[in-house]
């Protein structure tokens, strides 16, 4: 029969073992294969993928253009660009806002967005964003949009991005961007 003194202990170490055992099981899960992420989260770790993407959105819109925004962090120890964007309901390119002749005009952003080694990039209105132009489809409140990310060296990465409606940020297109050849 155990003493008083051993079965005091027996319960915690049980707990503990167990605790120990729950906590292996979780790291040894297969780390090769993504999980699914819910919509507005990350869709790629940043083991599994170049940056932790948060807060991905679209403005829902029924023609011509829209755009996707989110925080793009980079928990790496080198600077990443993004060069381009593709999805499969527009073409798509890398977008920010800058003073043209004294007004705030939209325009492609050359040489691409740089997220620095150990910190955030936000993609947000009025400022850098990823530019959907020439909509195939409507992009109503609710939709999951795939929008892959290109980056300066090679690597691509995918996250889904959820359409709502919005009526901020009424930018100023510059010449050429978004409009369609007369018909």
């Amino acid at each position: 029969m155990p003493s008083t003194t051993s079965r005091r202990f027996l319960r915690p170490a049980a707990l503990i073992g167990a605790a120990v055992l729950a906590a292996s099981v979780t790291a040894c899960g297969s780390s090769g294969t993504p999980s699914a992420a819910p919509p507005g989260s990350a869709s790629a770790s940043a083991a599994a993928g170049v940056l932790t993407v948060s807060d991905p959105w679209v403005k829902a819109a029924d023609k011509g253009m829209t755009a996707a925004f989110a925080t793009l962090a980079n928990d790496g120890d080198t600077d990443v660009t993004i060069t381009g964007v593709t999805t499969d309901v527009s073409r798509a390119e890398i977008h920010e806002m800058a003073m043209t002749d004294g007004t705030m005009t939209m325009r492609q952003k050359q040489g691409g967005v740089v997220v620095a080694a150990r910190s955030r990039a936000a993609l947000e209105p009025g400022g850098d964003h990823l530019m959907l132009m020439d909509l195939n489809r409507p992009v109503r409140a609710g939709d999951q949009l795939d929008i892959t990310l290109t980056f300066a060296d090679g690597r691509t990465q995918t996250f889904t991005a959820v359409a709502k409606p919005f009526t901020g940020a009424q930018e100023t297109y510059a010449p050429g961007h978004g409009a369609s050849p007369a018909s």
